[in-house]
């Protein structure tokens, strides 16, 4: 099988260690991951703010770099659900039959991480070490929009070492929601308050999620707060092994 790994470019730019802990993680799954280099934005910023028309080449660029490939993983849910639930309006929209088409080929076999590693490889245990009090938010697009389910949950309980703890309220947005945050700043931040408040009384450690963006959220305010508790992509804790941590 030959499988792409969609960086995204909020990864690419401010946290790199995601992707290169995902690529670390699926070849010690047996999967030879490849990094297209021309691939750029899912576009899901313009699609978000109504500059539908401004997405459309970026939708054409996924189409373009990633049909050849039998699977594309991305480690953004919100990235991932803008290709499989937009992507199709915006092929659409476009009067763009090749488009459509590639879409329609593409967008089914673009998966979050999560969903790769459960759906297509069949895998739970990932052979992760990592002993720590963890705890999970599930972000809105991966719960509401992929509908991921408990898949993230799965891998994390096969974590040696691991004390999980459940998060209250967890399926609350963190309060990010891309220019929503910058639109209506003070509603960000008391939503991103109240996640805080629920994490912190899980007395974790780590707080782990699916996506960056809702991590810088959390991890500003946490911050702030000098509350001790880091912010861990998921790729990380599963591409973590008992020799590291020696």
């Amino acid at each position: 099988m030959r499988v792409a790994l969609f960086a995204t470019c909020f990864n690419d730019t401010m946290w790199p260690e995601t992707p290169k802990a995902t690529v670390r993680l699926l070849r010690r799954l047996g999967v030879e991951v490849e990094f297209p280099p021309e691939q750029t934005c899912c576009g899901q910023m313009f699609t978000n703010t109504g500059y539908a028309d401004e997405a459309i080449p970026l939708a054409r660029s996924f189409v373009d770099v990633f049909e050849g490939y039998d699977a594309v993983v991305s480690v953004s849910g919100s990235c991932t659900g803008s290709v499989r639930e937009q992507y199709g309006d915006l092929a659409k929209r476009s009067g763009d039959t090749a488009l459509v088409d590639g879409v329609a080929k593409v967008a089914p076999k673009t998966y979050e991480l999560s969903e790769f590693i459960v759906d297509v490889l069949g895998v739970t245990d990932v052979g992760a070490y990592f002993p720590h009090r963890v705890t999970y938010h599930p972000t809105c697009h991966s719960l509401r929009m992929l509908k991921v389910g408990d898949r993230p949950l799965q891998l994390l309980r096969e974590v040696r070492g691991i004390d999980l703890v459940d998060l209250p309220s967890a399926t609350e947005c963190c309060g990010f929601g891309g220019t929503f945050a910058m639109k209506n700043a003070d509603v960000s931040v008391a939503m991103g308050s109240d996640k805080v408040r629920h994490i912190r009384e899980t007395e974790a450690e780590v707080v782990v999620a699916g996506d960056n963006s809702c991590l810088a959220q959390i991890g500003g305010l946490l911050e702030r707060q000098r509350a001790g508790v880091r912010t861990m992509h998921l790729a990380e804790i599963l591409a973590s092994t008992e020799q590291e941590a020696s």
